[in-house]
């Protein structure tokens, strides 16, 4: 978790776990926003010019160091977000493939192709195209701080944009460090920055006129407030939000794969996943059954921040408070 230090100018990302701090992270203001976003308006052109194979090689590269730097990602992000050692592994694991597959296949996807001209126009040649926005605005959410925003980075650098990414104020390093080993394989231009901060970063990079595109994933309150600051320029917007997530157990189900598959649902990360289960629905006739394996099996969880921990703490500390409520 994050708090502003006394020094207005930075703030403190904290390991929810222990409290002690991680790093200090600046808080970029309008002007630096716009800064970035300038950079990266220069870096778009370069780097769409280098062509879909160029392009595709570089990727690779950015794979292979996130590779090589596996553990000490997955490190940043169990001292960020408080998640097992093993689970910031996985993470890690998943944002690596978005990689290689944006890598690998953006040319087959989004390269020229010939269509049909139609009967009117039949002795012409149609070839449809697509074409980089320019700069892809990234803010992304604590509880999966470098696999869902890799969702967009990868992809948006794949064809031929550059982005500035702002990680959530509860994970700052994570995405500083993402910038620092893109920026060391592609030196000559920052095709990805990265600024921290608080709400008002994440409100100066969506109202950006220099924008193509945002990419946002957080709640659906914040949600809305985005898409208003993006509505000012007509800049489009794909929002990832939250929802509520439902098991369906029926009679005749494996109750043991259901219960593993529930526990797991609700339990992995603390609960903290836009897709975890948050509720079960069981038919009559199983109920009891289930309950009772479901039971058996939570019993074995165990919370910490040790490698041998079923699930971290909270990374939010707004969120506990909801937790009670549920309870109540």
């Amino acid at each position: 978790m994050s708090v502003a230090t006394e020094n207005t100018e930075t703030f403190a990302s904290l390991n929810p776990a222990t409290g002690e701090v991680v790093a200090e992270h600046p808080v970029h203001d309008a002007a630096a926003v716009a800064a970035a976003v300038e950079r990266a308006r220069e870096a778009a052109g370069w780097w769409r010019a280098l062509g879909w194979k160029e392009r595709r090689l570089r990727l690779l590269n950015v794979k292979g160091s996130l590779t090589r730097n596996l553990n000490r990602m997955a490190e940043l992000v169990h001292q960020e977000t408080g998640k097992p050692l093993q689970d910031a592994q996985l993470e890690t694991i998943m944002a690596i493939t978005h990689l290689d597959w944006a890598a690998r296949n953006t040319r087959k996807v989004l390269g020229p192709r010939s269509v049909y001209p139609g009967v009117m126009a039949i002795n012409q040649k149609c070839v449809l195209e697509y074409q980089p926005v320019g700069v892809v605005g990234v803010i992304g959410p604590w509880n999966y701080p470098v696999f869902t925003p890799m969702g967009s980075i990868a992809y948006a650098l794949a064809a031929g944009n550059a982005v500035v990414f702002k990680p959530s104020e509860f994970t700052p390093g994570v995405g500083v460090f993402l910038a620092e080993l893109v920026a060391a394989v592609v030196p000559e231009h920052p095709v990805l920055q990265a600024v921290t901060g608080f709400g008002g970063t994440g409100a100066a990079l969506a109202s950006s006129p220099g924008l193509g595109k945002l990419a946002f994933t957080g709640s659906a309150r914040t949600a809305k407030r985005v898409m208003a600051a993006c509505a000012e320029n007509l800049t489009p917007i794909v929002a990832e939000c939250g929802g509520k997530d439902a098991c369906i157990v029926d009679a005749d189900a494996d109750l043991d794969a259901a219960a593993d598959a529930a526990l797991w649902g609700a339990m992995s990360n603390a609960g903290q996943t836009c897709i975890g289960v948050e509720r079960v629905y069981v038919v009559d006739e199983a109920y009891d059954k289930f309950l009772g394996k479901l039971t058996e099996k939570a019993a074995d969880l165990r919370p910490g921040f040790d490698r041998e921990a079923a699930y971290g703490p909270i990374t939010m500390p707004g969120q506990l408070d909801v937790i009670e409520r549920h309870n109540e």
